[in-house]
């Protein structure tokens, strides 16, 4: 069947990933692996009263952008008309904290994964549970509601995730997939459900606070992978198509996080496996045959779709500073009269990358635009730092640039190795980054020192990431694992790059002296307040 009778009679499906800087649509035919159409549009968080958010409003028309966008590009590649579709999945950053009362109106603005004000709530949980609490699940920016006393906090009624937002919004449904609820509040044992013994724990903790319990009530309810979340209503379809021409009935996959759908990206779902997504943030995850025998400050545990155990090492600060870079680049082309697209710009400044020293030539880049609890950072301060016998050549400031990406993350990877019986068969990496083959996947490899293999699928991310758990919804579930290599990967061209040595002893070097000038990072958080900068923030 051709992809405009795919479309035409609905058996297209949709997967909608909301990420820090896109929002991206995906259409996929009847076999996942083909993309059919794509269309995104471009967002930033604000900085508003000292706190990094996205406004409602911001939600929906970037919603209502991004699906029109790929209505058109439906339009122009296939010359059909979008009407209707099989499934459709809705995937967003996780974490953060959205609260709503009783009339569903929402009581603060949206705090997002990148606010670092939830210290103390952290340690309290953490020490509580006796495991990590990350400060960016939702729970610790609740909790930390709870311990300054906001007024809000009596009127909360209901709190979920971005995902979770969206899809309520779409199909009046209050649920979640498990990856993503896994980063509002721990998982059990089992897999299926928030830790019964720590809700109760919780509810013990504030017994005497404000906050309408018990927790649970205040939760959206967890599904797994495959099952069916709800259909898309009337009001769901007017939200995301206004035009309407999108028709309702669609059914719907639990909502996921940018984790769980980056597992799928990159075929990552069962033990033993792992994967790297770089983008405003980047997080390595590898699952688990096992819990993790020690608690780990770096390390958090979430869950895989279906609900096993995922260690996750999560850093705030991704490929931004690296984009602000080449745009400044771009900038000097145009200026030059040799104006470059973005894909032609990362495409030569990675491959002039190549061409840098192993070490970057003494040349540090600190890609904190925003606090880092890895590198025990309240606030970013994004530098290029180098010493007076250094190389600055632009090769050697791109490939500090890529390794700065990488640095913090193979900070936080320490804590895994020391684990006993974790074991990683096989690492992947998905993200906009990897569009440019062979140079920010030769660098993880060597920040890694392990094999990293990039599927040709990889840099439509997380969009396409929750079009293929729609998919597997619509198929009528069953074992995950097992369709992502039938259904999915089967046949699917897969590069795999192994560390090259000389790459790992630079990138060795590179690390000991950024951990080192990790110190140049705290004072300038000091010398530069980030109260006299706020007016250029956007």
């Amino acid at each position: 069947m051709s992809a405009a009778a795919v479309i035409a009679e609905g058996r297209a499906v949709l997967g909608i990933e909301l990420g820090s800087t896109r929002i991206k649509a995906c259409l996929v035919g009847e076999h996942p692996a083909e993309v059919l159409a794509t269309g995104s549009y471009e967002w930033q968080n604000q900085l508003v009263d000292g706190v990094w958010t996205y406004s409602l409003e911001d939600v929906h028309e970037g919603l209502q952008r991004a699906y029109s966008a790929l209505v058109a590009d439906v339009r122009e590649r296939h010359g059909a008309e979008l009407t209707t579709v099989a499934a459709i999945g809705v995937s967003a950053m996780m974490h953060g904290y959205l609260a709503f009362d009783d009339t569903d109106e929402l009581l603060v603005p949206f705090r997002t994964w990148r606010n670092t004000s939830t210290g103390r709530a952290a340690t309290e949980l953490s020490e509580l549970f006796g495991v990590t609490i990350p400060l960016r699940w939702s729970i610790a920016h609740l909790h930390q509601a709870v311990l300054n006393g906001e007024p809000h906090v009596a009127r909360v009624r209901f709190t979920t995730t971005l995902a979770g937002y969206v899809h309520w919004r779409l199909t009046g449904e209050r649920v979640l997939g498990i990856g993503d609820a896994s980063g509002m509040f721990p998982i059990g044992a089992e897999g299926a459900d928030y830790d019964a013994t720590m809700l109760a724990q919780y509810d013990a903790l504030i017994a005497d606070a404000a906050l309408a319990g018990p927790l649970r009530d205040l939760l959206p309810s967890i599904l797994p992978a495959g099952a069916t979340a709800g259909t898309l209503t009337a009001e769901g379809a007017a939200l995301l198509d206004p035009t309407g021409a999108l028709r309702p009935g669609a059914v719907f996959c639990p909502p996921e996080g940018d984790a769980g759908t980056g597992m799928v990206a990159t075929n990552a779902v069962a033990p033993g496996t792992g994967n790297v997504s770089a983008g405003t943030s980047i997080f390595a995850m590898v699952v688990l045959d096992r819990p993790l025998e020690h608690v780990h400050p770096e390390l958090d545990v979430v869950a895989t779709p279906v609900g096993h155990p995922v260690a996750m090492v999560h850093c705030n600060n991704g490929t931004s500073e690296l984009a602000a870079w080449v745009g400044v680049f771009r900038r000097f082309a145009e200026l030059a009269g040799a104006p470059l697209d973005a894909d032609e710009a990362y495409r030569l400044l990675l491959a002039e990358a190549l061409d840098g020293a192993a070490d970057a030539g003494g040349v540090l880049a600190y890609n904190q635009i925003s606090g880092e609890p890895i590198a025990q950072l309240a606030e970013g301060r994004p530098l290029v730092v180098r010493t007076p016998e250094s190389d600055l050549t632009l090769a050697n400031t791109m490939r500090a640039q890529v390794y700065g990406v990488f640095a913090t993350l193979s900070l936080g990877m320490r804590a895994l190795r020391d684990e006993p019986g974790v074991r990683i068969d096989r690492m992947q990496a998905h993200g906009g980054l990897f569009r440019t083959a062979g140079v920010a996947q030769r660098f993880l490899a060597a920040a890694l020192d392990a094999p990293v293999g990039v599927a040709e699928s990889a840099s439509e991310g997380g969009a396409w990431g929750i079009a293929v758990l729609a998919s597997f919804t619509a198929s009528g579930g069953g074992d995950l694992a097992a369709f992502l290599d039938r259904d999915v990967f089967g046949g699917t061209d897969m590069t795999v790059v192994t560390p090259d040595p000389a790459d790992v002893v630079g990138f060795t070097s590179y690390l000991e002296a950024y951990e080192s000038g990790l110190a140049i990072e705290r004072r300038a958080v000091d010398a530069l307040p980030l109260t006299a900068l706020q007016g250029a923030v956007s």
